[in-house]
């Protein structure tokens, strides 16, 4: 692609792309029935360095899914985003396109609970086995750790041990001859 970027992809998908720019970014919003071929389209025209891919919880809505690309001779970079339905949270693998995707295809998968259709091995990647519950998602409620007092959480003179407490000291500004807190 050259400085027309965002005109080709106007001009090739047209009322399926929205093409917006902010802070010297383009960022392309697609339908998720055009994921693949507008990743493909992007690719072949110059974005050729994959970046990262990545969920946001959008609640209500779904899942946004947002992809990082990068054309290395032109050095602009882009930002194709969609959106998933919250309640089956789908959408077609980029490992095709991008061999970069795999892994952040997997994290997406365990952390939001976005099932990428196609990937070739679309298991846990980072949380300990057993693990229920996809964390960065808004509605992954965090179990409380067990409050237990600090051991050394003990105010001067509440040692339980009967040593004595130590010499109070007396505010800023107050005389010495005023008096010990402790009288």
């Amino acid at each position: 692609m050259t400085d027309s970027q965002p005109e080709s992809l106007a001009a090739r998908f047209g009322e399926r792309v929205r093409i917006s720019e902010s802070f010297g970014e383009t960022t392309v919003d697609v339908a998720a029935a055009d994921w693949i071929e507008v990743l493909t389209f992007v690719r072949d025209s110059g974005y050729a360095f994959f970046d990262w891919l990545t969920g946001v919880d959008d609640q209500p809505e779904g899942f946004q899914i947002v992809v990082h690309v990068y054309d290395p001779e032109s050095c602009r970079q882009l930002l194709v985003r969609t959106h998933v339905p919250l309640a089956d949270p789908r959408l077609p693998s980029a490992v095709d396109v991008y061999r970069g995707a795999n892994w952040h295809e997997r994290e997406t998968y365990e952390m939001f609970g976005v099932t990428f259709d196609g990937h070739p091995y679309l298991v846990p990647l980072l949380l300990p086995d057993g693990f229920e519950g996809h964390p960065l998602r808004k509605d992954f409620i965090l179990a409380a750790r067990v409050a237990k007092p600090w051991p050394g959480a003990k105010e001067p003179g509440e040692s339980g041990h009967g040593a004595p407490s130590r010499r109070r000291t007396l505010p800023p500004g107050v005389p010495a001859d005023w008096g010990s807190p402790d009288a």
